[in-house]
């Protein structure tokens, strides 16, 4: 069976849970994607986004000890799954394949102005 493959801001999501390494949680998430992509991201989206993941297998959630900051609430951990991570592989040769032939996108420095 092919590998479940996720939309654009699944992905985004996917890569941000996979690069946090199981220490990802709604509002770190949402800072990676934040930091990586340079666009402002609604801590709804990525909620609703993770609870969708996270039943099609794509991640897995658990829930830490609850610490005095949060007011003795537990964060929800997430953790990229191996379907999660063949799903955004999976995307990503077939943009490969897309972008085969075609020039490089340029840096943003060797940019003309």
């Amino acid at each position: 069976m092919p590998p479940n493959r996720p939309s654009d801001f699944e992905q985004q999501v996917l890569l941000a849970v996979w690069r946090l390494d199981g220490d990802g949680y709604g509002a770190s998430i949402r800072d990676e994607l934040e930091q990586r992509t340079g666009t402002d991201v609604a801590q709804g989206a990525v909620y609703t986004t993770l609870m969708r993941l996270e039943k099609k297998g794509l991640v897995q959630s658990t829930l830490a000890d609850p610490t005095p900051v949060r007011g003795g609430r537990a964060k929800r951990l997430f953790r990229i799954t191996a379907e999660g991570q063949a799903g955004v592989q999976a995307v990503r040769r077939a943009m490969d394949r897309l972008w085969d032939g075609l020039p490089a996108p340029e840096s943003p420095s060797s940019g003309s102005a």
